[in-house]
């Protein structure tokens, strides 16, 4: 009964997570950068200049000592801008002297070129949006129409569209999806971004397009990878619950599941969500169906029964077990016990873990049995 207080007790006032508690410093940077991300993110002491160091020389009224160390000599090109100067440029602007300008100040004699100081920035150019105008050419025979012959009509090839009567191309609808499901943006927000261009575009335009590019494009692409992902020997598998805001016959706090399966580190790497409405069994049965090898869970029941699958346990899973235990018992009697022992043990085992299937050595399996 005491336990089960102090469990209780933890439970309601402890910390809910294993993971290291931030700092304030840290939480107050965080609720910061919701609202000025750009002052927190900035650094003041830092330059963005790439071809020029600091030579300015110190005030001749100002006390000066000198101090003997050693550091990194500094580098033209600072390490984290070493990027923008690897391979050729984009666009080169040139800027010289005109002839009228090429005049020696102190003697007037002609100027030549005796070096080049290059310095390369970024420039980030818009999104163009164009009304494209496609013209169809259709071609008749004369000959045919003098001799008053059914005349064959031939029309210029076009590329298929994307739709039937759609107004997307292939570019706007990739730019949608990945604006959407790679920047986050939604349909809503881009709607409003389309209309500051002038390109009055509903949102229920731009979920029609992504939802047929889902159904034509990727849904045979996911059948493929998923063909893929069955083949492979150690796969991973999860579920986490969520809630779909307006779904059919359902009410917006019903919590619904995204299951999700992945490879390990053999090539190439596949990750792929299966959206249900809830956590039956049935669900990685069906998805799973024909894998024959190995599954890395937690202790979740619904995936035990799986025909050819050994389960694979989490030592992360296994391991709260043991600190759900610990927390039950008063701190200053946690210290020899059996939960407070494991827990000590496997904590630099599971530390060492890596995803690597490289084979292990007899040690290795001796320790993972005991």
């Amino acid at each position: 009964m005491e336990e089960q207080i102090h469990l209780l007790r933890h439970r309601l006032f402890g910390a809910s997570s294993e993971k290291r508690r931030k700092t304030q410093a840290e939480s107050d940077s965080v609720q910061l950068s919701l609202f000025n991300e750009a002052e927190v993110e900035a650094d003041a002491q830092s330059s963005e200049e790439t071809g020029e160091a600091d030579t300015k020389a110190p005030s001749e009224d100002v006390e000066t000592e000198t101090i003997t160390y050693e550091r990194r000599k500094p580098r033209a090109v600072r390490e984290r801008d070493a990027w923008l100067y690897q391979g050729e440029a984009d666009e080169v602007v040139e800027y010289r002297l005109s002839d009228d300008e090429r005049v020696c100040p102190k003697c007037a004699g002609e100027l030549h070129e005796m070096s080049r100081e290059i310095t390369r920035r970024v420039k980030i150019i818009p999104a163009q949006m164009k009304k494209v105008e496609y013209v169809r050419y259709v071609y008749a025979c004369r000959h045919c129409e003098a001799q008053d012959v059914e005349t064959p009509v031939v029309r210029a090839p076009t590329p298929k569209p994307v739709q039937a009567k759609s107004l997307a191309t292939p570019e706007a609808v990739a730019y949608v999806m990945t604006k959407k499901f790679v920047d986050g943006m939604p349909l809503y927000r881009q709607e409003q971004q389309f209309a500051r261009h002038g390109y009055p575009l509903s949102r229920q335009t731009l979920a029609n397009w992504v939802v047929h590019a889902a159904e034509t494009w990727l849904e045979p692409l996911y059948a493929k990878l998923r063909q893929v992902l069955l083949a492979q020997r150690y796969l991973h598998a999860d579920e986490t619950t969520l809630q779909v805001l307006h779904e059919a016959g359902r009410a917006a706090q019903t919590q619904s599941y995204m299951w999700v399966y992945r490879s390990g580190t053999d090539e190439p790497p596949v990750v792929l969500y299966d959206y249900q409405e809830t956590r039956n069994a049935e669900h990685p049965q069906r998805f799973l169906a024909g894998f024959q090898g190995y599954l890395h869970v937690d202790g979740y029941a619904g995936y035990e029964g799986l025909p050819d699958v050994t389960l694979a346990g989490c030592w992360a899973h296994a391991r709260r077990k043991f600190d759900e235990a610990l927390k039950a018992v008063p701190p200053k009697e946690r210290k020899g016990k059996t939960a407070a022992e494991a827990i000590a043990w496997r904590k630099p085992t599971c530390a060492s873990l890596t995803t690597s299937h490289t084979p292990r050595s007899p040690r290795t399996f001796q320790t993972s049995k005991e």
